[in-house]
């Protein structure tokens, strides 16, 4: 399936020209925004286009970023991450308003929608580039991410081991402007990819529908 995200790619690098994703926040007063600055999380759950979308709607998420991390190459490009050979993994940054959605929150829907006991893939995607990890900002996320992880293997309804690591954040290479909002551009195909990649149907398996 990794063949399959390429192919699109290919196809769709000389004809999308979308601009990065960069949604507004709530207008706030002056004040509310001098006491509240935007703080920065990212996350590695397998493909940064299915990752998008749960935190696009989360209240208090001012954007998201699809991008690579934890690499070696300068500025890689997608076809040399998704090679496998640069060390990077693609992730999510998220812009938030801690004010409106605590770090917690982030890391409550980050676990919701990966296979943490998966290694080296997510889903039908296989290869180190789409292994999860929580990139932390600070010692306070490394506190609360490390505290997250712990709860989950105490409380996991599945017997498989959690093998995403906690990890410091590196430098951030935002992707192609045509991976930025690529499930909203590019509904029908992003529905194919995620249906063909059996990650619902996986995810369910884990966790149970949402809202159970």
């Amino acid at each position: 399936m990794r063949l399959t995200r390429f192919a699109f790619a290919t196809v769709l690098i000389g004809l999308l020209n979308i601009s990065l994703h960069a949604a507004a926040a709530e207008p706030r007063t002056a004040s509310a925004t001098a006491s509240a600055a935007p703080a920065r999380a990212t996350f590695a759950g397998g493909c940064f286009w299915c990752m998008e979308p749960p935190y696009d709607k989360l209240p208090g998420v001012i954007s998201t970023t699809s991008g690579y991390m934890g690499g070696k190459t300068k500025n890689p490009t997608y076809e040399q991450v998704s090679s496998g050979r640069t060390g990077h993994t693609e992730v999510v940054q998220v812009i938030y308003d801690p004010k409106l959605v605590s770090y917690d929150k982030l890391l409550e829907v980050f676990w919701r929608n990966i296979d943490p006991t998966q290694k080296d893939g997510q889903f039908c995607d296989h290869g180190s580039q789409y292994r999860t990890a929580i990139f932390y900002h600070s010692e306070d996320q490394r506190k609360l991410a490390e505290a997250s992880r712990a709860a989950v293997v105490k409380s996991k309804p599945f017997k498989g081991d959690i093998v995403t690591p906690v990890q410091a954040a590196e430098e951030f290479w935002p992707a192609e402007d045509y991976h930025q909002d690529f499930y909203k551009k590019n509904a029908a195909r992003y529905k194919f990819y995620r249906g063909g990649c059996g990650r619902d149907a996986r995810l369910t398996e884990l966790w149970g529908k949402p809202g159970d």
